[in-house]
C-alpha cells in the first residue's frame, strides 16, 4: 500500500525542523513531480501521476502535502502527510474536478495564520526545477515575506543513508543483478531492442520494483556510440555491439547495472580490444 517507513519519515521532518530553527525560517517547501522526484519522496514516500506538488513543514505544527485533486485520494492511501491541500498551478491544465476543494497560495497563507502559523520567512527545496508560475503563485500568496533557499542544506539530509535505506538500495541492487540475467539472455539477432528493455524491467517488476530511475537503456549498432541510447523498434543484427542499463527502485531506492554486450552471443577480437582500451583508460 505504501513505500514511506513512519520511524524514518519523523525523523527526516525533525531534522527538517532543524534545518528551519537554524536558519530562522518559520517553515519549508519541498516541491517536487514526476522528473525531480526524490525531495518529495524524501519525506512522503510518493509522488503524484501527472500533476506536481509540494510539502510544506512549518517549523510548529504538522506537514501539508500540497498538490492537484486528481492524486488527492492516492495521496490520502500511499502517502506519508496525509493532510492535504489541492492547487490550480499544481493541476494538469483544463481538467475539471467539481467536488474537489481547490484553494490558492493566498487562502493557505490565510488559514495558517489563523491556526497560529505566521509565516515571514520561508525555506524553499528545490529552486533549479520549481516552474516559473508555481514560484509566481508562491510569492504572490505569500506576499510579503522572505524566500530562502535551502536546497543545499535540505539535499545534504539525502545523501546520508540510514541502515533502512542501505537495505532498500541493496535489494535494488539485486533487482539490478535479476534483469541483467534476464536482458542478456533476450539479446539476439533479430530482435528488437524494446524486447530487451522488456525482459529486464519484468523480472523487476515481478520481484517488487515500484517503479525506474532512467528509463531502460538499449541501444545497438551506431546507437551504442550515445550516453543513454532508451530502447526502440531497431531490431538488432549480428556483430552489433548493444549498450544496456536499468535501474530498477525498491521503496524508492534505485539499483543500477550497465554493460556492452555482443548481439552475436560471442565479441569479435576488434570488439574485445576496444572494451579493453576502454576499460583501461
Amino acid at each position: 500500500m505504501y513505500y514511506y517507513n513512519e520511524k524514518e519519515t519523523e525523523n527526516r521532518i525533525k531534522k527538517v525542523k532543524e534545518i528551519l530553527q537554524k536558519f530562522n525560517l518559520d517553515a519549508a517547501l519541498i516541491y517536487f513531480d514526476e522528473l525531480n522526484v526524490a525531495n518529495g519522496w524524501y519525506i512522503t514516500g510518493w509522488c503524484g501521476q501527472f500533476e506536481k506538488g509540494a510539502v510544506l513543514i512549518p517549523l510548529k505544527g504538522e506537514p501539508l502535502l500540497l498538490g492537484g485533486p486528481e492524486s488527492e485520494p492516492f495521496a490520502k492511501m500511499s502517502s506519508a502527510v496525509k493532510n492535504t491541500r489541492c492547487f490550480p498551478v499544481f493541476m494538469v491544465p483544463d481538467e475539471e474536478y467539481p467536488n474537489a476543494e481547490i484553494i490558492n497560495f493566498d487562502q493557505l497563507y490565510n488559514e495558517l495564520s489563523a491556526g497560529g502559523t505566521v509565516i515571514k520567512r520561508l525555506g524553499l527545496v528545490g529552486t533549479t526545477t520549481i516552474p516559473h508560475k508555481v514560484y509566481v503563485d508562491l510569492a504572490e500568496g505569500f506576499k510579503g515575506i522572505e524566500i530562502v533557499d535551502i536546497t543545499e542544506e535540505y539535499e545534504n539530509l539525502r545523501a546520508i543513508k540510514s541502515d533502512w535505506e542501505r537495505e532498500n538500495i541493496q535489494i535494488a541492487t539485486r533487482l539490478t543483478d535479476l534483469a541483467y540475467d534476464e536482458m542478456r539472455k533476450a539479446i539476439a539477432p533479430d530482435r528488437y531492442e524494446y524486447e530487451v528493455a522488456a525482459a529486464g524491467e519484468a523480472i523487476c517488476r515481478m520481484k517488487g520494483a515500484n517503479s525506474f530511475a532512467y528509463s531502460t537503456i538499449v541501444g545497438s549498432g551506431e546507437r551504442s556510440n550515445a550516453v543513454v541510447p532508451t530502447a526502440t523498434n531497431k531490431i538488432m543484427k549480428a556483430g552489433e555491439l548493444v549498450m544496456i542499463g536499468i535501474a530498477p527502485r525498491y521503496n524508492g531506492y534505485a539499483g543500477t547495472v550497465g554493460d556492452t554486450l555482443p548481439v552475436s552471443g560471442e565479441y569479435t577480437q576488434e570488439q574485445k580490444d576496444c572494451l579493453n582500451h576502454l576499460r583501461s583508460v
